[in-house]
């Protein structure tokens, strides 16, 4: 009798646990519902506009890998949305200035350029903009400096040293564990596979990667010197011998006007509006406010514009969300082809690459957009290099920013052989019985030394696969095949130098492009569809609970909330695994800052 009670208690509890979040995920959805017809909130007269960009921004709202859960999920808006409500709140009679606040900023070179570009736009109204932030590291102060005024906290500081590019080496490390990566590459600058072969980086790899920090660091002065009036050199010798090592030195030199409390920097900007120390100052967050200005479409306008953004690593089949599977993006782009309302196509790239066949895959898709007399353009963002400059090939015009990380027109095979872990370190032994010499698979065999066949057809395969990617970039590019080997080779550019070497036609950002999609398909009026279609935070938090999001990996999600420095390296792993066949990518964590 006791068990029977037992049993039934655990059933009932069991029961009621699910009652209960059945009530949260519909009472959760209901609020979300509702708010849906609610009127978004309006600023109030006298506001300060308070943006704060303390996470990861990506080029699609809410397009990013979200495994945490929460009753009250947030939108992770995307640098377009952003840009544009800063651009919208210029015209706002109630906004009368800007805040930033980026203490975590984590944002690539093009990324702020682009948020940089409408702060610009949004001082051009005579509207004040004051920075202000714990500590600013160098992509946060890249920001900042376009500010009027920039507040440094008196226990703060500005890390403003030169760009490095720190580069992981696991080579000894899996040596030691008995791990032997077997690895085929084309391209002598192909430097993706060096951490695992290699202690240190090849001198070809360091001159190119010495080259492409340096374009992106002269741009990043150059922005600085032309906002704070502080001449290029004096800023790099204030870098070179780190002059900045307390808040005072950041007045001193020009690259901030005040060392301040928060509360100091309230009362400067009641100041600019002409407030009263006991006034009390409105300040709007920056996700009420991108809600309430988005770009809205002309519905008796039927004429599109498909922009697709292809963010993340490319990979084979379908994939979560901050990522480019090929039957997700090759199913989307044939429906865009076969909507007779669009006229153009607009591909955004953000991705360092991924899988070679993933990205023939989604080029083959763009050329028949091409082949039913549809303009492709291409649209770099932060990086479009391997597989990312794969798929952008295929567009009739490239486009991309002077701090774009592009080219990297190289491919490679690498599999692991991890018998000496499994033999000599933990006395596991494999034996096998084959019917011929490649039985046992070219990459699903990872417990054995490649044979010399082996050998032979991985490197004759990599090669081919090269070849191609050659030939792909040849016919796209209109040069010859000698030509786009001259200047790939795995090697890296700057937008700036690839529009000099013919892999980029013109510099320009994403509205640039979307301009030149309009002229290419003669079109005046037109309404801009944005793909792929993302679900709000919301309806992704319920999928979770109900078991929908069938991807969804927990480790991920707390590695990224208790540990998100470690996080891209979780992530690298990740990928790592699910590599098969030649590769079009750029596989390391290249920190550059």
């Amino acid at each position: 009798m006791k068990q029977f009670f037992k049993f039934a208690f655990a059933s009932c509890l069991g029961v009621f646990i699910a009652i209960l979040a059945l009530i949260m995920v519909f009472g959760v959805s209901a609020t979300s519902f509702a708010s849906k017809f609610n009127k978004t909130a309006k600023a109030k007269p006298n506001s300060v506009l308070r943006i704060e960009l303390n996470s990861q921004i990506p080029e699609r709202t809410n397009n990013v890998e979200n495994e945490s859960f929460s009753l009250e999920p947030k939108d992770v808006w995307g640098v377009h949305d952003i840009s544009y409500a800063i651009e919208q709140a210029s015209d706002d009679s109630s906004i009368k200035g800007i805040l930033l606040d980026m203490s975590m900023l984590q944002a690539g070179s093009v990324t702020r350029s682009e948020i940089r570009e409408s702060i610009e736009k949004f001082k051009e109204s005579g509207k004040f903009v004051h920075a202000y932030a714990k500590n600013y590291s160098q992509g946060a102060y890249h920001l900042a400096s376009a500010a009027d005024k920039i507040f440094v906290n008196p226990l703060g500081g500005i890390d403003f040293k030169g760009y490095a590019a720190n580069i992981m080496f696991y080579k000894n490390m899996l040596e030691k564990l008995g791990i032997k990566m077997q690895i085929y590459y084309a391209g002598d600058f192909k430097g993706a596979t060096e951490p695992y072969r290699l202690e240190q980086l090849s001198a070809k790899n360091k001159q190119q990667i010495r080259e492409y920090i340096n374009d992106l660091y002269n741009e990043f002065i150059d922005d600085i010197a032309a906002s704070r009036n502080v001449a290029p050199k004096e800023l790099k010798r204030i870098a070179d011998q780190y002059l900045i090592r307390q808040p005072a030195d950041a007045v001193s030199y020009g690259l901030a006007d005040k060392v301040a409390y928060f509360d100091e920097v309230i009362a400067a900007m009641k100041a600019e509006i002409g407030l009263d120390d006991d006034d009390k100052l409105n300040v709007f967050g920056l996700s009420d406010y991108v809600k309430g200005h988005k770009r809205k479409s002309d519905f008796k306008v039927k004429d599109r514009i498909a922009v697709v953004y292809a963010e993340g690593t490319i990979l084979e089949g379908k994939t979560n969300l901050g990522s480019i599977g090929d039957d997700k993006y090759t199913k989307l782009i044939r429906k865009i082809r076969n909507d007779d309302k669009v006229k153009a196509l607009v591909i955004r790239v953000n991705s360092g690459g991924g899988s070679a066949l993933a990205s023939e895959n989604i080029w083959r898709e763009l050329e028949l957009v091409k082949k039913q007399g549809i303009p492709v353009i291409a649209s770099m963002g932060d990086v479009a290099a391997s597989g990312g400059y794969y798929i952008a090939a295929a567009a009739d015009t490239i486009v991309a920013e002077s701090n774009t990380i592009t080219g990297s027109i190289g491919v490679f095979s690498m599999i692991p052989n991890v018998g000496k872990l499994f033999n000599e370190k933990l006395g596991i032994t494999f034996d096998t019985v084959l019917t011929g010499n490649l039985s046992a698979g070219l990459y699903e065999n990872i417990f054995m030394e490649h044979n010399p066949l082996q050998k032979e057809i991985l490197e004759t395969s990599t090669k081919t696969m090269y070849n191609i990617f050659l030939q792909r970039v040849s016919d796209g590019r209109d040069m010859t095949v000698d030509e786009v080997h001259e200047v790939a080779q795995g090697r890296v550019w700057s937008g700036e130098k690839a529009i000099n070497n013919g892999l980029v036609d013109v510099l320009g950002d994403l509205e640039d492009a979307i301009a030149l999609a309009a002229e290419a398909a003669d079109m005046d009026d037109y309404n801009i569809k944005e793909y792929p279609i993302v679900k709000d935070p919301t309806q992704q938090m319920i999928d979770k609970l109900t078991g929908q999001d069938s991807d969804s990996d927990k480790i991920s999600g707390m590695i990224k909330s208790e540990a998100s420095e470690l996080y891209p390296y979780y992530k690298e792993l990740k990928q790592l695994k699910k590599m098969k066949g030649v590769q079009a990518r750029m596989p390391y964590i290249l920190d550059v800052y």
